[in-house]
């Protein structure tokens, strides 16, 4: 979704009055969201750095891969996505006779924010011999700039699907590609992009936590720096985390990623200690402030009325289905 949308979406709202409505202190959200559901045969899909009770509420929690196959073949006639725009863009390309709503149209994202499409296209056309790879972490303009879609759940399976001396951009995310290169011994060229939540934690502070926990296990996301995959004894997306806490013998972990993923896997491992890695500021665990703009109050609000709605250029979505569909279909084959 393009700046010029957002605006205007947010006028719409601010002149029907939306943004000011005040609910009932007594009303039971989980209870009117699941009538909701019913009336309006609507489902909730979630990510996992949503906050607790928007994850309870939902119908499907997951990362971004399973996000994905999920609006894919869903039955509902409206699609409530709570996560950030990127992931509901996702699902109105895949859905486009579907409604499509998000709580929160101001909930984006920094690592789809430090790929401008424009001068990504500029990017890509000096380098004219290379595919083009991009995370899903990003925005329509840019996935209808790109050859094939990933997600940190594929990213390895589908960059070996390319033959070894095939140049490759891989977009926005640097840190994930680099893991993506030393893993699979590509020298892909990397657009200089990263994630705030992934970046900021401490070396410092994990390296002191592992010395007072000698027996956790510190897992990360591979959107982290390399010093801290370096550290990690295990590297996965955020599924791949959650799975392996379940499948360990270990009893306690230090997780670095963004920390709405330890409420599954608390609830997956109730006899297990799950500790936030520390971020490199004073707080005591590290955030997503894009995904913390949803709330359950946002989440009734936007199915009782239907809005902020995504909308999309018909061109634009055409563009940017090809590279999501490949990437579904490899997975697919993959078994993911």
């Amino acid at each position: 979704m393009n700046t010029s949308q957002i605006d205007i979406a947010s006028r719409n709202l601010e002149s029907t009055g939306y943004l000011d409505i005040d609910l009932d202190p007594t009303l039971d959200l989980f209870s009117a969201i699941e009538k909701l559901k019913k009336q309006k045969n609507a489902v909730v899909l979630a990510h996992y750095y949503q906050e607790p009770d928007i994850q309870d509420v939902a119908d499907y929690i997951g990362d971004s891969l399973g996000l994905a196959q999920q609006a894919q073949k869903t039955e509902a006639d409206m699609i409530v996505f709570a996560g950030v725009h990127f992931m509901a863009e996702t699902a109105k390309i895949l859905n486009p006779a579907k409604k499509v709503v998000i709580p929160d149209l101001k909930a984006g994202c920094s690592l789809s924010d430090s790929c401008p499409p424009e001068l990504f296209k500029k990017f890509k056309e000096q380098h004219p011999d290379h595919v083009v790879v991009s995370y899903i972490n990003c925005s329509a303009g840019i996935k209808a700039l790109s050859d094939v879609i990933v997600t940190s759940s594929n990213a390895r399976i589908i960059v070996e699907s390319f033959p070894k001396d095939q140049k490759i951009i891989f977009a926005p995310d640097k840190n994930l590609g680099a893991y993506i290169n030393k893993v699979t011994g590509r020298n892909m060229l990397l657009w200089n992009g990263a994630c705030m939540v992934h970046e900021i934690f401490s070396l410092e502070k994990i390296s002191k936590l592992m010395v007072r926990h000698p027996e956790a296990k510190l897992i990360a996301h591979p959107e982290c720096e390399e010093p801290i995959l370096r550290m990690a004894h295990y590297i996965g997306s955020t599924t791949g985390l959650l799975k392996y806490t379940q499948t360990d013998s270990s009893k306690e972990y230090i997780v670095a990623t963004e920390t709405g993923i330890l409420h599954q896997m608390i609830k997956a491992n109730p006899g297990k200690t799950f500790i936030p890695a520390p971020p490199n500021n004073s707080c005591a665990c590290n955030d997503c402030p894009h995904m913390k703009r949803n709330t359950l109050e946002k989440i009734y609000l936007c199915m009782e009325y239907e809005m902020p709605e995504i909308l999309m250029d018909e061109e634009l979505r055409l563009l940017a289905k090809k590279p999501i569909d490949k990437m579904l279909e490899i997975s697919a084959t993959a078994g993911l």
